[in-house]
C-alpha cells in the first residue's frame, strides 16, 4: 500500500510542477555616467552635465523553463563584447543562460555606449577612453545583476496579460526622402530646420505603440511599451538626457503608481521625429507627451486574458551577418587604425569596424507570450523589417525591439543600399544581402 501511494505521488510531483504560475520580477538600477565620460561613442561632447538621470531597467520572466531577461538600457548602444559581458553577467545572476538574456538600447544620442572589443584595439595606441567609459559601464552591469538577483526573489505571480496598441499622432516619420531618379535626396533626421523638407510626407513608418502589460488578478504588475523612432529631440551639447522617450516613461509612471515601466525602441533605423521636430529644447517635452499619450490610449485599449506559463516560449539564434564590403579588406582598416598621424575620430571609427569584422555575429530572439509575439533584434534596424514581421503574422500581436548588439551598425533592406543616402553608406557595416538573410530569420522565428 505505501509503495503504491509512493508511486502515486511520484506521478502527481511532475504535473504540480507544470502547474506553478508564471512570475516577474522587475528591476532598475541607475545607468547615468560620470561627467566626462564620452557620449554617443565618442560622437559627441562628453558629459558636461547631467539633464535627467538615465536607468536600465529589466524584468525576468520565471517558471517558463530556465527564466527569460528582458533588459532596456538608456544608452545609445552596446556591442560586440559589450553584449556578451552584459548578457553573461545577467544569466548568471539569474541563474539562467545568456542566450535567454537580451540586452537593447533606447539609443538616446546625449548617453553613453559600451563596446569593450572596439576599446581594447584602442588602448594599446595611447587612444583609450574614446569611444566609452568602461569602468562605469561595467560597475552599471554589476548593480543590474545585483537588482536583478533580489528580484529573483521577489517575484510575482502573473495570471494575466494585457495586449493594446494605439497611435501616435507627430512623432515619427522616415529620414529618407527620395528624389525623382529614386535616390536619397534628402535626409531628415531627428531635428530638421528646413521647412521644404520637413513638408515632405512622413513616409514609411510604423505609427503604433505596442504595450503588453502583465497582471495579478485585476492588479496591474509591469508594462513593456514598443515603439519605433530615434528617441532625439536636441543633442551632443553634453547634456545626458533619456530624452523624450525617457520623459514620456515617466509620465507614464506616474499616471500608474506602482507599475513597472519598461520601453523598448522598435525598428527605427530609417525612422525619425525630423519632420516634427526643429530641435529647440522646447520640443523635447512636447514629444515627450505626445508618445505618453500614444501609451495612455494603448493602456485603455489593453485587453486582458488568462495566461499560464506554458503559453511562453522563448527561441534565441545566433547568427554570420554578410559584412560591407568596405570592410573587407582588414589590412587598410587595421593601417588607419594604427597611423600615429591620424584624425582620431578615423582611427576610432576604424577600431569599431575592425571589432565588428572580427565577428560580424548577430543575435535574434522571440518570446511568445500567449497570443502575443516579441521579437529581439540587432542594429540600428529599418522599419520595413518590423513592418515585415508583423504582415508575416497578421492576425497576432507582433512587437519588435531593435538596437540590440550595435556592431554591425545600421541595417538597411536591400534596395535601401542603392537609394545611397547616409543610413546606408558608411555607418552600415553589412551589405544589401543582409534583407535575405534577416528576412528567413525572422519568418523562422515567428513561425
Amino acid at each position: 500500500m505505501r509503495i503504491i501511494c509512493a508511486l502515486a505521488w511520484i506521478g502527481v510531483l511532475p504535473v504540480l510542477f507544470a502547474q506553478e504560475p508564471l512570475a516577474i520580477g522587475t528591476f532598475s538600477v541607475d545607468a547615468t555616467p560620470p561627467l566626462g565620460s564620452p557620449l554617443e561613442m565618442g560622437a559627441c561632447k562628453p558629459a558636461l552635465e547631467i539633464v535627467d538621470p538615465l536607468s536600465a531597467r529589466g524584468i525576468v520572466l520565471r517558471n517558463a523553463g530556465a527564466p527569460i531577461v528582458l533588459v532596456a538600457v538608456d544608452w545609445v548602444g552596446i556591442g560586440n563584447g559589450g553584449q556578451q559581458e552584459w548578457r553573461s553577467a545577467l544569466a548568471e545572476a539569474a541563474g539562467t543562460t545568456p542566450e535567454r538574456v537580451v540586452v537593447h538600447t533606447l539609443h538616446q544620442h546625449d548617453a553613453p555606449g559600451f563596446d569593450p572589443t572596439s576599446e581594447g584595439l584602442l588602448e594599446p595606441l595611447g587612444l583609450g577612453g574614446q569611444l566609452c567609459n568602461i569602468q562605469a559601464g561595467r560597475d552599471t552591469i554589476q548593480r543590474a545583476a545585483e537588482a536583478l538577483r533580489h528580484a529573483m526573489g521577489n517575484s510575482r505571480r502573473v495570471t494575466h496579460i494585457g495586449l493594446g496598441r494605439a497611435r501616435v499622432e507627430q512623432v515619427a516619420s522616415n529620414r529618407r526622402i527620395l528624389g525623382p531618379d529614386g535616390k536619397v535626396l534628402y535626409v531628415r533626421y531627428s531635428n530638421c530646420k528646413d521647412p521644404k523638407v520637413r513638408a515632405e510626407p512622413e513616409g514609411v513608418i510604423d505609427p503604433w505603440v505596442r504595450l503588453v502589460s502583465f497582471w495579478d488578478g485585476e492588479r496591474p504588475l509591469a508594462v513593456i511599451s514598443y515603439y519605433a523612432t530615434h528617441p532625439q529631440s536636441y543633442y551632443c551639447q553634453g547634456g545626458v538626457s533619456a530624452d523624450f522617450v525617457g520623459m514620456a516613461r515617466a509620465l507614464r509612471e506616474k499616471a500608474l503608481p506602482g507599475v513597472f515601466h519598461i520601453h523598448f525602441n522598435g525598428a527605427s533605423g530609417n525612422v525619425a521625429a525630423g519632420k516634427y521636430n526643429d530641435g529647440s529644447p522646447e520640443m523635447r517635452p512636447i514629444l515627450a507627451q505626445r508618445l505618453a499619450d500614444g501609451m495612455s490610449a494603448a493602456w485603455k485599449a489593453t485587453v486582458r486574458s488568462p495566461i499560464k506559463a506554458n503559453a511562453v516560449d522563448w527561441r534565441a539564434i545566433k547568427l554570420p551577418l554578410p559584412v560591407s564590403e568596405r570592410l573587407r579588406d582588414t589590412g587598410n582598416l587595421r593601417k588607419i587604425l594604427e597611423d600615429p598621424n591620424g584624425q582620431t575620430r578615423a582611427r576610432a571609427t576604424a577600431a569599431t569596424d575592425l571589432a565588428w569584422a572580427g565577428n560580424p555575429q548577430a543575435g535574434l530572439a522571440r518570446l511568445r507570450l500567449g497570443p502575443a509575439v516579441a521579437l529581439y533584434m540587432p542594429g540600428e534596424l529599418f522599419v520595413e523589417y518590423q513592418l515585415a514581421a508583423q504582415s508575416m503574422k497578421p492576425s497576432r500581436f507582433v512587437a519588435m525591439a531593435a538596437y540590440g548588439d550595435y556592431g554591425p551598425g545600421y541595417i538597411g533592406t536591400a534596395v535601401a543600399y542603392r537609394e545611397g543616402g547616409y543610413e546606408t553608406g558608411p555607418v552600415s557595416r553589412v551589405s544589401p544581402e543582409v534583407e535575405d538573410v534577416l528576412t528567413k530569420a525572422i519568418r523562422e522565428l515567428i513561425r
